[in-house]
């Protein structure tokens, strides 16, 4: 069994790969100040809950927070007796290493991603994740990161204009009715719908131009499913590219006797 974490900035998710399937998919709040304890009582909660009974002898975790590392880590040796891979680190090996300037770190999540929509789509996409930021990765022919582009995320977006502007409210993120709002939250809520809508076009049209070829886009992250309803924005929705990703990298690992 092979226990997947993913850690972004706001969440982090634990998903458990039986060889065929996912048996699991587990979301909770990302804090550096949990421990491997903490983390391990609220996994065996979560399996007894869900009555998932497994014996977990592998594990890998993508991270975008370095400061939780350790304790996951320490997770994985204590009370699963096995090392874990760390995307990014250098005894985890990768398909297709990122191409990118010297002396740049990828994220994570980013690497993940792009094998792994390289695996479900084929070559020369774009894999925009509305995570906390909204990312735009490129995918080459052989499957190898060659860059890509770094947005405010939608809520991050939200957020600093309620604390930017005294007078405007938060308000949560949805398609509104109709472009043009006829009160303060329609308004806010179409400015940040449509204003996405129209950053997603622009962006993949001119990585499309730049890279002189079309490109598939593939849509994963929290906020995905709600930009996927307009049409022809993405080629497809894939909520668990990440984990899918993961479980990848982990077999590629070991086909390598790295593991």
């Amino acid at each position: 069994m092979l226990l997947c974490i993913d850690t972004g900035n706001t969440n982090t998710q634990f998903s458990i790969w039986d060889g065929r399937r996912f048996l699991c998919h587990w979301r909770s709040a990302t804090d550096h100040r949990r421990t491997a304890d903490q983390y391990y009582v609220w996994l065996r909660s979560m399996m007894s809950l869900t009555g998932i009974e497994v014996d977990i002898d592998a594990c890998i975790i993508s991270s975008t927070v370095p400061r939780v590392v350790f304790n996951l880590r320490v997770l994985c040796n204590r009370y699963f007796e096995t090392r874990p891979l760390v995307v990014g680190k250098p005894d985890c090996l990768l398909p297709a290493p990122p191409r990118v300037d010297p002396g740049t770190v990828v994220g994570p999540d980013r690497i993940v991603n792009t094998w792994s929509a390289f695996d479900r789509y084929g070559p020369d996409l774009v894999v925009v994740d509305f995570g906390t930021a909204t990312t735009f990765d490129v995918v080459d022919s052989d499957g190898a990161y060659v860059g890509g582009v770094i947005a405010p995320g939608v809520n991050l977006s939200l957020e600093a204009l309620h604390m930017g502007a005294a007078s405007l409210p938060h308000v949560d993120v949805t398609r509104p009715a109709q472009v043009v709002g006829t009160n303060t939250v329609a308004c806010i809520e179409s400015g940040v719908f449509w204003g996405y809508v129209g950053l997603v076009r622009e962006i993949c049209a001119r990585i499309a131009e730049e890279r002189g070829q079309a490109m598939k886009i593939i849509a994963t992250g929290g906020l995905a499913a709600l930009f996927h309803q307009i049409e022809d924005l993405f080629e497809t929705w894939d909520d668990d590219l990440t984990m899918h990703g993961l479980r990848l990298i982990h077999d590629y690992n070991k086909e390598m006797g790295n593991v």
